[in-house]
């Protein structure tokens, strides 16, 4: 069809087609160049305070310039992410992949749900990529989904069907217990609850700098068996969302192997240290036996939100935890209702986008080794912050294990002190438009914190950041909370 038969077509009423197709082509390429634009010059859009009537700016029904709106109203508003400086919490950088998998993906609009097309098997050769990088044996199993955490509740469920299989058609499970370390992710506190467990099953393991205590693990499953519950599964974290800190994997995998019980790793954004050099990714050695892992790749492989995986080493366990097929989903020897694997056999969506396809496009753009060359520098750049952090009076509050810097500005201060002002610290550089830290606690303390995984970092933004929180935390009015 041509573009100007399209554009007859939109001169009717109620059309979902633009009315004129040359000019919504035109828009579109000013929209692409402003577009590029933000991305060549990230470095001059930090996040930004929205106005406080943001809300009625986006009131439904207004209209007018779409492309002027997306980018006075909408654009300049973002989480900050895409910055060079930015490092609160762990959230991925995006790519100029993004854009390419995003104009095609709109285009082609694919429910990777299930049926013969291109995007399952895109999907598989990206699972298949990441089951080799994280050294599963072939057969393994996965499925892309939001993020680490829903890929957490179905690895467990996975666990849960293996430990119990009649709970698929009975329910229950009260008598299951799950064990990770004390400073584990509230995404495994959460998964427990929605698998009907109730947190009380989390059993929280002690943690040895950053560790999980392994003999207070086993003591702990001693007991339970005693008690009458049935161990489900051990939780490894691999990159402590707090400090960066890594269990040792193998040591959990020799007890999990022992006792028969599912060994699940954490690993959102610690399990790409298995691109990395030496000597982080060792910090991962063991996750190749663990029996399900969820990563993200929109962390630390820097991809735009949302895409993460739950990855599985039985297929068999699990399909057999998801699988049902009603007659409308019937598959066929042939035609589009062929095609294996259907991936709404193995999660909780039915209608799914093709994630997969930001994932290739920046694997086929950049090629690998970018990733382990950008992974590696990220965690440089968390230990250059911490000789910083040092050179200049502060003080470190955990060692920096892998991407992660967490510290406190005036470590003379009170602990209570030292809280106000590092609380201040962050809120002020923000609001100025400056880098962006976290906080968390660490022995009774709010600290600063500073997570790498943005691919647009370079050391002299980390030299600029540090001299500025020196600054503010040299001004006395800022330690009494003025």
């Amino acid at each position: 069809m041509t573009e100007q038969s399209n554009a007859r077509g939109g001169e009717c009423a109620g059309s979902l087609e633009p009315a004129d197709w040359q000019v919504f082509r035109k828009q579109m390429h000013d929209l692409l160049d402003h577009c590029l634009d933000r991305m060549v010059n990230a470095t001059e859009h930090p996040w930004q305070s929205p106005p406080d009537n943001l809300i009625s700016v986006y009131g439904i029904g207004r209209g007018g310039d779409l492309v002027a709106r997306l980018t006075e109203q909408v654009m300049p508003y973002h989480s900050g992410n895409t910055h060079p400086q930015f490092w609160g919490w762990v959230q991925g950088s995006g790519l100029p992949s993004d854009l390419m998998a995003g104009l095609v993906g709109a285009v082609m609009n694919a429910n990777v749900g299930g049926r013969d097309h291109g995007a399952n098997a895109m999907e598989h050769a990206v699972i298949d990529w990441t089951r080799r990088k994280m050294g599963m044996r072939p057969g393994a199993s996965g499925v892309l989904v939001t993020g680490t955490s829903q890929a957490t509740v179905i690895a467990l469920q996975t666990a849960k069907m293996r430990a119990v299989p009649e709970m698929r058609s009975k329910g229950g499970g009260a008598s299951l217990t799950v064990y990770a370390g004390d400073r584990v992710h509230n995404a495994i506190r959460k998964a427990v609850e929605l698998l009907g467990l109730g947190h009380n099953a989390l059993r929280l393991i002690p943690t040895d700098h950053g560790k999980m205590d392994v003999q207070a693990l086993v003591q702990q499953i001693a007991q339970d068996c005693a008690d009458g519950f049935l161990p489900l599964a051990i939780v490894g974290t691999a990159g402590s969302v707090d400090i960066g800190s890594f269990d040792d994997l193998n040591a959990l995998a020799d007890v999990a192997q022992a006792r028969n019980i599912w060994l699940h790793v954490d690993g959102a954004f610690g399990a790409w240290t298995r691109l990395a050099d030496d000597p982080w990714r060792s910090l991962s050695d063991g996750i190749e036996r663990a029996d399900s892992i969820a990563l993200d790749f929109h962390k630390w492989m820097y991809v735009g939100y949302d895409c993460g995986l739950a990855l599985i080493a039985n297929e068999a366990e699990h399909r057999a935890a998801f699988a049902v097929r009603p007659p409308y989903l019937e598959g066929f020897e042939a035609g589009l209702s062929g095609g294996e694997r259907w991936f709404c056999d193995y999660g909780i969506d039915l209608s799914r986008s093709n994630r997969a396809l930001k994932v290739w496009c920046a694997l086929e753009m950049f090629g690998e080794d970018a990733f382990a060359a950008a992974i590696t520098r990220n965690c440089a750049q968390a230990a250059l912050m911490a000789d910083l952090v040092q050179s200049h009076g502060m003080a470190l509050v955990a060692p920096v294990v892998s991407n992660i810097c967490v510290f406190t500005a005036r470590p003379d201060l009170s602990p209570q002190e030292q809280s106000s002002l590092n609380r201040q610290i962050a809120i002020k550089l923000q609001l100025d438009r400056g880098p962006v830290f976290s906080t968390t606690h660490v022995s009774g303390i709010t600290c600063l914190r500073a997570a790498f995984a943005n691919h647009r970092t370079r050391d002299h933004h980390i030299h600029t950041a540090i001299q500025n929180v020196k600054a503010l935390a040299e001004n006395g009015l800022l330690a009494n909370g003025e």
